[in-house]
């Protein structure tokens, strides 16, 4: 499992999101495999696809944690290289830019922490602070949006037969090369902004895609001018582990835990129609009826997909919904309900 490869190692964080006295931070450990995600190239592509998903992690090894005022915390990766910090810390929104991040580092405190790139053993993270907790040098919020990412924002054939283009898409296109759905950067950094135009409300990302993709997905956020914000994913489920009957789905208790974290916050809920984002909205919807301002699904080229998503919400009347074809009609609607400038 990497322990002993002459590879150099890195911590890859993963931007989490936190109050200003909730620290929660995640990401993993793992052996370095030099990934261009920049490379274009079929053998580069698929070399690079192979080292996103055989992964050399590091178990069970000591973490350091520094925030900027020099506090250390430590923790510990698990036996998939990842870690997952918890910690009730008081004064944190001191510490965060006018946007709400939180600048900290990361290191390995074990012996083999010298086998780190030109051993430099300081690994940058971020964490959200929503401004409701923050200091009065943070942008007003006045709410947050929660959006998937696959055929929302990024085009990627989940529809398709045999999920055909997803494969295409995910394994032989580098993240720069992929385009945005049209417009939806726009719509995007208009909410951000907000009514007012010098608002910082945050965005939260949430996919079914795997961590392994992070990076591939992060960069593609950031060459396509999408406003900076937590891309929650999921671990690849453990062989032969059964279903809770209450459990919900990975994304579903994503979006429930960000409401849990940021309670008297509303949210806009952005996704499309092709699999399971309107069961899911429907449900959060009914359970938080005050907290959900709008939702938004993008319209997929299946006929019968769309029936049923329209069937759905024949009879709703919780809060607005709007199914978009483009994202001049989200901006539109969006502007009437007054949620941007």
């Amino acid at each position: 499992m990497g322990w002993f490869k002459k590879d150099p190692l890195q911590i890859i964080t993963f931007q989490s999101y936190g109050t200003d006295s909730h620290f929660y931070i995640r990401g993993r450990a793992l052996e370095d495999e030099n990934i261009d995600l920049s490379k274009n190239g079929l053998f580069s592509l698929i070399k690079n696809t192979y080292k996103r998903f055989e992964t050399d992690e590091i178990p069970f090894t000591k973490l350091k944690i520094t925030l900027p005022n020099d506090s250390v915390y430590y923790t510990k990766t698990d036996k998939r290289g990842y870690f997952k910090f918890k910690e009730n810390i008081r004064g944190l929104a001191e510490m965060t830019n006018e946007e709400g991040w939180l600048p900290y580092e990361i290191s390995f405190e074990e012996t083999f922490s010298k086998r780190v790139i030109n051993n430099n053993n300081r690994f940058p993270g971020k964490m959200l602070i929503s401004s409701s907790w923050s200091s009065p040098q943070v942008k007003k919020t006045e709410f947050g949006v929660i959006s998937d990412i696959d055929d929302t924002i990024l085009q990627t054939g989940v529809t398709s037969f045999l999920k055909l283009k997803l494969i295409f898409n995910t394994f032989f296109r580098n993240a720069e090369s992929r385009s945005p759905l049209q417009g939806a950067s726009k719509f995007y950094q208009l909410l951000h902004q907000g009514k007012t135009g010098k608002e910082a409300n945050p965005l939260f990302y949430v996919s079914h895609s795997p961590w392994n993709l992070y990076r591939y997905l992060a960069l593609f956020l950031k060459a396509n001018n999408f406003p900076k914000g937590p891309i929650l994913l999921r671990s690849f489920p453990t062989p032969f582990r059964r279903k809770e009957k209450e459990e919900k789905p990975q994304k579903q208790q994503e979006i429930l835990d960000i409401l849990e974290t940021y309670p008297k916050m509303s949210f806009i809920l952005i996704g499309d129609s092709g699999e399971h984002d309107a069961d899911i909205y429907i449900e959060i919807a009914q359970k938080f009826p005050k907290r959900i301002k709008a939702i938004y699904l993008r319209s997929v080229t299946h006929k019968k997909k769309m029936a049923r998503i329209r069937g759905l919400f024949s009879s709703f009347e919780i809060t607005p919904v709007l199914l978009v074809s483009d994202s001049k009609e989200a901006i539109a609607h969006a502007r009437s309900l007054g949620f941007i400038a």
